[in-house]
């Protein structure tokens, strides 16, 4: 067996467009009818949803305090339609994604009444935003970015947060996650091990911006860091009792 034929499958290894587009849209489809999918992201595996029944289920296996909203799965186009933010700060996230190939989160401000969230189980946006703020997660891998592609397809917003038991530690291996977690799920893929493994068990850097706050410190942030810093003259402040961790 060559060194090659050994190694393990990473969620970076390209899929064909068309099979992953197929995944997605079974995923999407399950969703949906208010299922609930194990999904494989670069910073770690996600578990997601998008009826109130999903979400619900999610909050229970992962025995997670409604205090902690679910995210939303985006990209650049998305939060710039439905973020509330200066064009500076838009034009930022496009080129940390662009230029350095971030995986982040965005906490910012955002639309409530945009023609996106007219689907949306009032429970569901209330138990993914907070105090008028929503979390996006950008740039997350391949089977994120057909997410969001679709979710703007589909006029339909997906949300979720990684797949293990609250307060637990990422899982980078879909046969890794809690048993109670994986039993939540009507529909899972394996795309191998995600790209920011780390003993940490850390997932997304995210980073409110309103005011340049870490509220949670995970994968690239150091990367992340130095980026503001060089390329905006902006430093993302770690805060004590407001960042994760500390």
């Amino acid at each position: 067996m060559t060194s090659k034929e050994s190694r393990e499958r990473l969620t970076t290894d390209p899929v064909p467009a068309s099979q992953l587009k197929a995944d997605v849209t079974r995923m999407m489809d399950v969703l949906a009818q208010g299922g609930v999918a194990l999904v494989p992201l670069d910073v770690a595996y996600g578990i997601v949803a998008m009826r109130e029944a999903g979400i619900r289920k999610i909050f229970t296996a992962k025995q997670r305090s409604y205090e902690k909203p679910s995210g939303m799965f985006a990209n650049a186009e998305l939060s710039r339609a439905i973020h509330i933010m200066e064009p500076a700060k838009h034009d930022m996230v496009s080129e940390l994604i662009v230029e350095e190939r971030i995986p982040f989160s965005v906490v910012a401000p955002f639309r409530a009444d945009h023609p996106i969230f007219r689907s949306v189980d009032p429970f569901v946006l209330q138990s993914s935003s907070k105090i008028g703020t929503i979390d996006m997660l950008l740039n997350a891998g391949q089977f994120h970015d057909e997410i969001a592609r679709q979710v703007i397809e589909r006029q339909t917003p997906v949300f979720g947060s990684s797949a293990n038991t609250s307060l637990t530690g990422s899982k980078y291996r879909l046969a890794d996650i809690d048993a109670p977690v994986r039993a939540a799920s009507d529909i899972s893929f394996d795309y191998g091990l995600s790209k920011h493994v780390n003993p940490e068990g850390r997932s997304s850097t995210i980073v409110d911006f309103r005011d340049f706050t870490v509220v949670r410190k995970g994968v690239c942030f150091e990367q992340l860091s130095r980026a503001f810093k060089t390329r905006f003259g902006v430093e993302i402040r770690l805060v004590p009792g407001v960042t994760a961790g500390l």
